[in-house]
């Protein structure tokens, strides 16, 4: 029998990706709408038979009062970075599932309080049973990880022996457009601007394909601010070292007329690139191996059904655990630190 399912957000992403997702998961079921406003939940919920509205502004329909239905199991948040924490934690406490959009909080400290709080409170202790017999299972959603291009490169490179370097170039210019237009994202109350809440898609992305055992270790970089409307800071290039001693790059920048993004890892049997759903492998002797993954979309219906999945056995997917949310985050933040102080070595 499907999960019933409420959507905490209505904003572009959850329209656009999250409400299609979930209607494709035949694992769930949406049963709620929770939005700021009753205008915008009413806007996302246009057309849905079956789906009950919620919000800030509605007497006696708000977060609380979702949370309390017996037939909704899980949520998934779509809120702004700094609004998050507070919605799961709610959501947790009340037994619900939660897959929340990534970055998992606006700094390390946040995450790893909200991690511990989840180990201690709500695995420790679980909530009243109904509607779930089980703990909820606290996700991050980050699709990066399962765009299928990126998979297979992971697959590759696993296979072509040990790692002896890699590069990850990001580069477009922000000047407007639907995701800038949202307040919270043109003047930003967290680190980093664009360059938290797009960034930890790349290094997702990037330690998806560099794989266990490779994990990041120590970063110097630079960061600038190229466009004034892009504060605090929207550029960064960087050095990072991995556990195994070998160093790579990330150049990572809203504010540029570069662009496009490439992503290229180095082995010992040859080497693998990828940029926007082609992956080529090429051997030792330079002989090329093309695929393209033209449907994979945004990853965003592959997450949700691994989500849907997950509920099902009870267990979090890894690759949507908080824990390596939380590397992506770590990263991150080090490299932003380290550019704050001219390029001084940070230890992730």
């Amino acid at each position: 029998m499907p999960i019933g399912i409420a959507l905490i957000g209505s904003g572009i992403f959850a329209q656009e990706q999250h409400l299609p997702a979930i209607t494709a998961t035949p694992s769930l079921t949406l049963k709620a709408i929770y939005s700021r406003t009753l205008k915008s939940a009413q806007a996302l919920g246009e057309g849905l038979a079956g789906v009950e509205l919620y919000s800030e502004d509605s007497e006696g329909k708000g977060y609380e009062e979702l949370l309390q239905r017996e037939d909704i199991g899980g949520v998934v948040i779509a809120l702004p970075i700094l609004a998050q924490p507070s919605y799961i934690r709610k959501a947790l406490t009340a037994n619900k599932h939660v897959l929340a959009e990534k970055p998992i909080a606006k700094d390390v400290a946040t995450a790893s309080e909200l991690i511990s709080w989840y180990t201690e409170r709500i695995l420790s202790s679980p909530p009243n049973p109904s509607p779930n017999p089980s703990p909820p299972i606290f996700a991050i959603a980050e699709n990066f990880r399962y765009l299928d291009s990126f998979v297979y490169a992971s697959q590759q490179i696993a296979l072509l022996g040990r790692i002896l370097g890699f590069r990850t170039r990001v580069n477009n210019l922000v000047t407007g457009g639907k995701y800038f237009e949202t307040a919270w994202r043109k003047v930003p109350e967290y680190q980093g601007g664009f360059l938290l809440d797009g960034g930890v898609h790349f290094i997702a992305a990037t330690r998806l394909m560099l794989g266990e055992g490779n994990q990041p270790v120590r970063t110097s970089a630079f960061t600038s601010q190229l466009q004034p409307h892009l504060p605090p800071v929207d550029t960064l290039t960087a050095s990072v070292q991995l556990a195994s001693g070998v160093s790579g790059t990330m150049d990572i920048s809203f504010g540029t007329t570069f662009k496009g993004s490439e992503y290229a890892v180095a082995c010992e049997g040859g080497s693998v690139w990828v940029s926007k759903g082609k992956v080529v492998v090429t051997d030792k002797e330079g002989k090329e191996s093309v695929r393209e993954f033209p449907e994979e979309g945004s990853g965003v219906v592959q997450e949700v059904k691994a989500w849907g999945e997950s509920l099902e056995r009870g267990k979090v997917n890894e690759e949507q655990s908080p824990e390596q949310a939380l590397e992506d985050l770590k990263l991150l933040e080090a490299m932003l630190r380290s550019g704050e102080q001219g390029g001084k070595v940070m230890d992730v």
